[in-house]
């Protein structure tokens, strides 16, 4: 399991490249608006945006470097709290 799930670390590419090109359009049309007060609104937005993007990818390469995937952990957890839970059916719930 260690290797399939390390591989996952590399799908943090594209929501990172997503990320930063939406950041970069932000930016691109910041340049034209003329309002102060919505040119820091955008540039609020394009520092979230990167901060997400800076999240994304540390998670990707922690999920490379351990072979964990937090997600993971935490349904192992679910798992061993409640198999039961996990067996029934959805309508039943």
């Amino acid at each position: 399991m260690g290797a399939s799930v390390r591989l996952l670390g590399l799908f943090a590419i594209i929501p990172t490249t997503l990320l930063l090109a939406l950041s970069f359009f932000v930016l691109f049309t910041n340049r034209k608006v003329e309002n102060e007060g919505l040119k820091t609104f955008g540039y609020v937005i394009a520092v979230l945006l990167w901060i997400a993007a800076a999240l994304v990818f540390s998670a990707g390469i922690y999920i490379l470097a351990t072979g964990q995937h937090p997600m993971a952990q935490m349904m192992q957890q679910m798992m061993q709290q409640s198999p039961t839970m996990m067996q029934r059916p959805m309508m039943n719930r």
